[in-house]
C-alpha cells in the first residue's frame, strides 16, 4: 500500500512510480509544479524530514485554496502561479539550483473535469470556459467566436490531431450565424454531428483537447518550464513529467533527448565532443501504467512518466 490521499476523487496517476522516480531526500527541497489536489504533494511530503521542503504551484486558485484547508504543513510553500514561473517565483525564494527535484503532472485533474461549471467536459452542460486560471479574460466560448474557420481548423488540427477538423470548424462557424455556442453540450452534439463516433471514444475529445490547449497557452508554457528546469535543478537533481497525449509527451521526449546527447560535431577533429559539449541532462526512462492502475482509473490509459536527471 502506498501514501496517496484521494482528494475530491481525484486519483493521482503513475503515483508510487512518480514518487520513487525523484529519489527524494529527507532534507530536500522538491516543486510539485501541478499541484492539482495535492496527491503528489501528499506523497512526497510523506517522504520528507522535518528539514525538507515543498514548494507547490498551480495557476487553478481552486487548487490553492484547497491545499490551505487539507494540506496543513508548514514544510510547504503554495505559490499561485502557472509553472511557466518556475525560475521567477525560485529566485524570490533564492532557490535556483538548489532544487533535488521537480514533479509535473500534466493532466487535467477530476476535479477540473467533474465540475461542469469550469467548461471541461463534453459530458456534462455547463459554460464553454476551460480556463485553468479564472483570472484570464480568453475563455472558450470567446475564442470560437472571435476565431476565423481557418483558425478553429487549425487549432483543432495541430493540437488535438483531429482529421476532420474543416468540417468541424465549418460546422461551428454555421452555427454562430444563427446563435452564439456557450454551453459545452451544445458544442459537444455540434462536433457529434459530423463526427462518427470511436469505440471508447467521444467524437469530441480530440477537439475539447485542442481548444483546452490553446486557450490555456499549454504547449509554449510548457516548453517555456522545461527549460526553466534546468537551471532550478541541482545536480543530480530529478526530473519527472507525466503527459497525458502524444503532443506533449513528444515535446517532453524531445527536450530529455536534445539535452542528453552530446552536439554533433565534424568528424575528424583531435576533440572528445563530449568534453566541449558536456550533457546536461541523463534519461532515466519512461515508465506507463499497469494494466492494474488502467482498470482502476481509466483516465490513467495514456499517461506516460519521463525521468530525467541533471548531470
Amino acid at each position: 500500500m502506498h501514501d496517496k490521499i484521494k482528494s475530491d476523487h481525484h486519483d493521482s496517476v503513475l503515483f508510487d512510480e512518480s514518487i520513487k522516480s525523484l529519489n527524494i531526500k529527507s532534507n530536500g527541497i522538491y516543486i510539485d509544479a501541478t499541484l492539482g489536489r495535492g496527491g503528489h504533494t501528499q506523497g512526497i511530503l510523506n517522504k520528507l524530514g522535518k528539514s525538507g521542503r515543498l514548494i507547490g504551484f498551480d495557476q487553478d486558485i481552486e487548487a490553492i485554496n484547497y491545499a490551505e484547508k487539507n494540506l496543513d504543513d508548514s514544510r510547504l510553500i503554495l505559490i499561485h502561479s502557472n509553472f511557466s514561473r518556475l525560475n521567477q517565483q525560485l529566485e524570490k525564494l533564492n532557490l535556483i539550483g538548489n532544487v533535488d527535484g521537480i514533479l509535473m503532472d500534466l493532466g487535467i485533474s477530476s476535479p477540473q473535469i467533474d465540475n461542469a461549471d469550469r467548461g471541461f467536459s463534453f459530458n456534462k452542460d455547463g459554460a464553454l470556459d476551460m480556463r485553468m486560471d479564472q483570472s484570464q479574460k480568453m475563455t472558450a466560448a470567446n475564442w470560437l467566436r472571435d476565431s476565423s474557420e481557418k483558425t478553429i481548423a487549425d487549432a483543432l488540427y495541430q493540437y488535438g490531431e483531429e482529421k476532420r477538423s474543416r468540417v468541424i470548424a465549418s460546422t461551428i462557424k454555421e452555427y454562430q450565424k444563427n446563435a452564439n455556442l456557450e454551453t459545452t453540450l451544445e458544442l459537444a452534439n455540434l462536433i457529434k454531428s459530423v463526427i462518427k463516433p470511436e469505440k471508447n471514444k467521444h467524437p469530441a475529445t480530440r477537439s475539447f483537447q485542442a481548444i483546452r490547449i490553446v486557450i490555456n497557452d499549454e504547449l509554449r508554457m510548457l516548453s517555456e518550464v522545461l527549460d526553466q528546469s534546468i537551471n532550478a535543478l541541482k545536480k543530480n537533481g530529478r526530473l519527472a513529467i507525466i503527459t497525458f497525449h502524444s503532443i506533449e509527451d513528444r515535446i517532453v521526449k524531445q527536450f530529455i533527448q536534445k539535452n542528453s546527447r552530446p552536439k554533433q560535431l565534424p568528424k575528424g577533429l583531435p576533440i572528445i565532443s563530449d568534453k566541449i559539449n558536456p550533457l546536461i541532462l541523463k534519461d532515466l526512462g519512461k515508465v506507463k501504467p499497469s494494466s492494474e492502475e488502467i482498470s482502476i482509473n481509466r483516465r490513467a490509459r495514456s499517461a506516460i512518466l519521463r525521468v530525467a536527471e541533471k548531470c
